[in-house]
């Protein structure tokens, strides 16, 4: 309070200085006083009632109308000045939840991060973008001891920080399995029931798991509601969808999965892949999964890393730069 009294002092003098004379002295006097202010935390009320006292300590004669009118700037300022402590302590926690989901996004970039197998007759390409900070994709690449390549791609029905503690869980529950080169039926299967007991109701997870043999050039695979993805027939030039069931993880702890099988050829392409690809929208509409082969195509003569990359670089232009949902996007082209 006594702060304030000598700020009124001293802003009733400058106020005087500057209506009598209008210069430059008073008003950088005036700024030297708000630094004050703000220092001592003085509400935006308290200022205005500061200035509505000085006023009729210089002017006592003020007509009411004036006076009334100062008085409802200080009503405004006094609502104002809650809206704005508010708006503050909200601003405030934002940040620091934005900071947290920071942390959080960075965690889970390292804790599901996958190295691509090296595979001598196989050309592997991988990108995996989250639409926000946390990413609700998920996949994973490993070669098991015996050369077997397993490969995963997973979505969670669902966004933002519960799916991405839903991934974690999916990477840990693999990596927990004996043996790396189970079967794609097999993964699936137990995979379903560490999510239906794990995950709460109405969250689920879709996922494809492949396993590749090089020594015979079979993939062998399995789907959990997951989006189809293509293959593309070198010998014919055509691209066909995969043909895949299955009941998303989650639903019932006694779901059987069906595992089918391709026999992969020279220039054979496997195109796994989120439904963040398929559902891109251009002028508001969702794409037509004949224009995802079209882009491919476009790009298939290009490494497979490269092939991804500018398919999803255009997908991203397509949408103006902001993607409306995560997009995961696997090439495998058999080489030899």
């Amino acid at each position: 309070m006594e702060t304030i009294k000598l700020d009124l002092k001293h802003y009733k003098e400058l106020l005087k200085s500057y209506i009598e004379t209008q210069d430059e002295k008073s008003l950088y006097g005036a700024e030297q006083i708000s630094k004050s202010f703000i220092k001592n935390n003085i509400l935006p009320e308290e200022i205005v009632n500061l200035h509505i006292q000085s006023i009729i300590e210089l002017y006592p004669d003020l007509n009411k109308e004036i006076r009334h009118a100062m008085n409802f700037l200080l009503e405004t300022m006094i609502s104002y000045g809650l809206a704005h402590q508010e708006y503050q302590t909200l601003r405030e926690k934002q940040l620091e939840l934005k900071s947290e989901i920071s942390i959080a996004a960075n965690m889970q970039e390292t804790l599901l991060a996958t190295t691509i197998p090296n595979v001598e007759d196989l050309d592997i390409g991988v990108i995996s973008v989250p639409a926000h900070q946390m990413n609700g994709d998920y996949h994973h690449l490993v070669k098991s001891n015996d050369g077997l390549i397993g490969i995963a791609v997973a979505d969670v029905i669902g966004k933002g920080i519960p799916a991405a503690l839903c991934m974690s869980m999916i990477k840990y529950s693999m990596e927990s399995f004996p043996d790396q080169s189970m079967k794609p039926k097999a993964i699936l299967e137990s995979l379903n029931r560490v999510v239906e007991r794990n995950v709460e109701a109405g969250m689920f997870i879709t996922m494809f798991y492949a396993l590749y043999n090089p020594t015979d050039s079979k993939l062998q695979y399995a789907s959990a509601g997951h989006e189809p993805g293509f293959y593309y027939y070198a010998e014919q030039d055509t691209y066909n969808e995969i043909d895949a069931k299955g009941l998303v993880l989650g639903v019932s702890p006694d779901t059987n999965y069906n595992q089918y099988e391709l026999q992969l050829h020279q220039g054979d392409m496997v195109i796994l892949l989120t439904d963040g690809v398929t559902e891109c929208r251009n002028n508001g509409k969702f794409i037509e999964r004949e224009e995802v082969i079209e882009v491919i195509k476009k790009y298939a003569h290009l490494p497979a890393q490269e092939t991804v990359n500018q398919v999803y670089k255009h997908f991203e232009r397509l949408q103006n730069f902001q993607l409306k949902d995560d997009f995961t996007l696997i090439i495998l082209r058999k080489n030899v």
